[in-house]
């Protein structure tokens, strides 16, 4: 596969066509943030693409999801069963989640597959992403400035094209601010419009998850 910067539409588009497959695409992106991550500290813990494949295929692939078989990074405070979240935070080091939010529910059921969990700000209280447990996440665009946060890994994952979509959360402009400083979009859904089950809360009553 070329070098690519994939928006969701043209890999969606691609699938379709039989470029590649989905797996193929997964990999694809894991070889790039296994190349260039260690420079960004865009990502804190990769995963690996769904164990049985096919079953996941069978699953989905019926689906006229935009969504089906697209790499997506996701915040380390939102909760992937079975995987590290640590919010950025030593304390939560080998916290293995014991559920899926539901936002990742919901974007299971639609196809989407998960690269892995992003860098932020020590439990989403930061705007630079400079003040987390794992070390500063890079700007891409210029890695002596600062992605800003707290979803700067997300932010930057996506800037970066390790990641063609990510979500991240935004208490007040975690999604937002670091987009903008990375030269992407962001979007801060409206208050409840989108499940807060499943995101480590920095201020419950503000915080929503967002792409």
């Amino acid at each position: 596969m070329t070098e690519q910067n994939f928006t969701i539409q043209s890999a969606r588009e691609a699938l379709k066509r039989g470029d590649f497959s989905a797996e193929e695409l997964f990999n694809y992106y894991q070889k790039k943030i296994a190349a260039e991550n260690k420079n960004l500290n865009a990502y804190l813990t990769l995963l690996d693409p769904p164990a049985d494949i096919e079953n996941w295929k069978l699953k989905t692939e019926n689906s006229e999801s935009p969504l089906w078989g697209i790499p997506s990074a996701i915040k380390d405070n939102i909760l992937i069963e079975g995987t590290r979240a640590t919010a950025g935070s030593k304390i939560l080091e080998n916290y293995i989640s014991a559920y899926d939010a539901t936002v990742i529910k919901k974007l299971r059921s639609a196809g989407a597959m998960f690269l892995g969990k992003t860098n932020l700000d020590e439990f989403a209280m930061g705007t630079s992403t400079e003040n987390s447990a794992y070390g500063p996440t890079k700007n891409p665009l210029d890695p002596t400035r600062i992605p800003g946060g707290s979803s700067g890994g997300s932010a930057a994952a996506v800037a970066a094209d390790l990641a063609v979509f990510a979500i991240g959360s935004d208490t007040g402009g975690s999604v937002r601010q670091p987009a903008a400083m990375c030269g992407i979009v962001g979007l801060k859904p409206t208050y409840g419009r989108v499940s807060r089950h499943g995101l480590i809360a920095m201020a419950s009553s503000f915080d929503q998850i967002g792409p």
